[in-house]
């Protein structure tokens, strides 16, 4: 049997903790009850205007679903190519995942893109 997540708040102390694994190259902007908010750890350009740090990822918890707003897979979009259909399947819009159930299928999938676009990033100066 497979580990299901299903409280909003257990899913989003999930997330929180995926993206936390990659605090370095990340670290955190925002952290409270609506908003956790990952980024970049140095001043840089993000379209025309200069950062503190570029936005990575955000994780909003909504009354049915967590929202994961993950830019590399907006940034990068090549690079993704086609994705897991878990993780198709929660996508709406361009970088927006609503996460209603959480298993361990699922959550390796996030693991993996949140670990390419550490990747992607980094290799673009980004982060």
């Amino acid at each position: 049997m497979t580990n299901m997540k299903t409280e909003v708040t257990e899913i989003q102390e999930t997330l929180k903790d995926i993206m936390r694994e990659h605090l370095g190259p990340l670290r955190i902007r925002h952290d409270n009850e609506r908003n956790f908010e990952v980024c970049g750890t140095f001043e840089t350009m993000q379209g025309k205007q200069k950062v503190d740090g570029y936005y990575f990822a955000s994780i909003m918890p909504k009354p049915k679903d967590v929202r994961l707003y993950f830019f590399p897979v907006y940034t990068h979009v090549d690079n993704y190519g086609p994705l897991p259909e878990k993780l198709n399947k929660a996508l709406k819009g361009k970088s927006c995942f609503h996460i209603k159930k959480l298993d361990e299928e699922l959550e390796g999938q996030i693991r993996e893109m949140v670990a390419k676009g550490i990747e992607l990033y980094k290799k673009d100066g980004l982060i």
